[in-house]
C-alpha cells in the first residue's frame, strides 16, 4: 500500500498510472482504476488528473462518474454495483461497448442511454467505485479522503447550501457502505487531500 498526504500532483498521478499500467487488464484489454472515498474528498479532481496524464502517455482513456448513475440521494450501493457491473464492466470484459442509463438529478429519474467503447484505461470515479463485488474487474483501487469539514465545505460550494441536509445524510450512508466493504482497508493506494 502506498500512502500520500497531498493532492493529485504530477508525481502522485505518475505513481498511480505506473501501478495501473503494470497491473493486469481485467476488462478485456481495458485496465480499470477505481477512485473511491467519501463525497467531497477530491475523487473527481484526481480522476481528471489521471485522465489527462494517461492521454499524454498515449492511452485511450475514459472517466466514468458514478454521480451519473446514482439513483438519487437514497442510492442503494449494492444495487448500484450490480447495475454498473451488468451495464458497464461486464460488456467491456467481452469487448462490447458499455451502455448505461444516466440519472437526471433534476427530474429525479433515469433518463437517456449512454454508450462507451472499450478504452485502454477506464477511471471509475465515485462513492462505491471500490465495492467488493467490483474487485474482479479492478486493476488498482485508490482511496481518497479529506477531513469531514473540508468535504462539507466543498460539497456546499459545488452544489449549494440547500443540499446540506442531503449531504449530511449521504455521508452517513456512504460511511456504512465503506465499513461493510472495507474499501479503505482494501485500497492499493491511499491519498489524503
Amino acid at each position: 500500500m502506498t500512502a500520500a498526504r497531498h493532492g493529485p500532483d504530477h508525481a502522485l498521478v505518475a505513481v498511480i498510472l505506473d501501478q495501473v499500467t503494470t497491473a493486469p487488464a481485467r476488462l478485456g484489454h481495458t485496465r480499470l482504476v477505481a477512485v473511491d472515498g467519501p463525497a467531497g474528498s477530491g475523487k473527481t479532481t484526481l480522476a481528471a488528473a489521471l485522465c489527462r496524464e494517461a492521454i499524454v502517455r498515449g492511452l485511450d482513456t475514459a472517466v466514468f462518474h458514478l454521480d451519473d448513475v446514482y439513483d438519487g440521494w437514497d442510492t442503494d450501493f449494492d444495487e448500484l454495483a450490480t447495475r454498473v457491473i451488468s451495464q458497464v464492466l461486464a460488456p467491456l470484459t467481452r469487448a462490447h461497448p458499455a451502455r448505461w442509463q444516466r440519472y437526471d438529478w433534476t427530474a429525479g429519474r433515469f433518463d437517456g442511454w449512454q454508450t462507451l467503447a472499450a478504452p485502454d484505461l477506464l477511471v471509475l470515479e465515485g462513492c462505491g467505485a471500490g465495492a467488493r463485488n467490483m474487485t474482479a474487474y479492478t486493476s488498482v483501487l485508490v482511496w481518497v479522503e479529506a477531513a469531514r469539514g473540508t468535504r462539507i465545505e466543498r460539497g456546499v460550494a459545488r452544489d449549494g447550501a440547500q443540499v446540506l441536509p442531503d449531504w449530511l445524510a449521504w455521508m452517513d450512508h456512504e460511511a456504512a457502505h465503506f465499513a461493510a466493504h472495507e474499501t479503505q482497508e482494501r485500497a492499493d493506494i491511499q491519498i489524503q487531500t
